[in-house]
């Protein structure tokens, strides 16, 4: 069972195939947590640390695990009280971004039951996937679900993701394909060492990363002006709102 909190020093990395190749690196860092008990960090370092639940699910929760747990039972899912764990963005100098957020849930029986993928983009959109629980759990087997959120402009709403999550350990590796028309389109991975959640350390990867959720937000962004500059077409964006992209 994982110990949390936790920080992990991550590189992120996308490669795009199509329609012509693009690959992109980024380091960062991420927190494992328990939205039941978020860190509370001393007075002077809260700044470099918030969890609000205002940032997840519908945004109007009293805290993540109500926002959870609400999603959860929507879809016919109760863990009943059981574990979760959450790896996230922290808010940064009133700031955060969180391209994606994950929730393992367990039952009371610390079984794993599901995993929730909260993906957001950077038009405030958010959207939450619901991910079968066969294979998501420590063996990391591929789960997969249809895409159904408009994530980056030069990709349409359709494809379907493969996506392989074990629960962190000693080392965070994720990694998430998106499939289109039988093609391999993007494969997006995560990789990250575990180190304990404190204030040294905390204040080493704050120091190495400065304002690190907005660096994650200006990348993207700065990546996508080049790959338009490079010609590729934008994609309309949906004019739908789902009920997880309320504010």
């Amino acid at each position: 069972m994982n110990t949390v909190p936790a920080l992990y020093s991550c590189r992120l990395a996308h490669v795009r195939t199509t329609p012509r190749r693009y690959a992109l690196t980024h380091r960062t860092y991420l927190w494992l947590v328990d939205p039941d008990h978020p860190p509370r960090l001393p007075l002077p370092l809260r700044p470099l640390a918030r969890f609000d639940p205002r940032d997840h699910f519908t945004g109007d929760q009293p805290s993540i695990r109500a926002g959870l747990d609400a999603f959860l039972a929507a879809r016919g899912v109760h863990l009943e009280g059981g574990r979760v764990v959450m790896l996230t963005h922290a808010r940064v100098l009133g700031y955060v971004f969180n391209p994606l957020t994950l929730y393992w849930c367990h039952g009371p029986d610390g079984e794993p039951r599901c995993v929730v993928a909260e993906v957001h983009n950077t038009y405030g959109g958010r959207h939450c996937y619901l991910l079968s629980p066969h294979g998501t759990g420590t063996t990391g087997t591929e789960v997969g679900t249809d895409k159904e959120f408009y994530v980056s402009p030069f990709l349409p709403v359709d494809g379907r993701y493969r996506m392989r999550l074990p629960e962190p350990g000693p080392r965070l590796d994720l990694t998430v394909h998106l499939d289109r028309e039988s093609t391999r389109t993007l494969t997006a991975t995560v990789r990250g060492t575990r180190r304990a959640a404190t204030v040294p350390a905390l204040l080493r990867l704050a120091l190495r990363h400065p304002w690190s959720t907005l660096a994650v937000s200006a990348a993207i962004r700065a990546h996508g002006v080049r790959l338009y500059l490079r010609g590729l077409p934008v994609q309309p964006r949906p004019d739908h709102r789902s009920p997880e992209n309320a504010r």
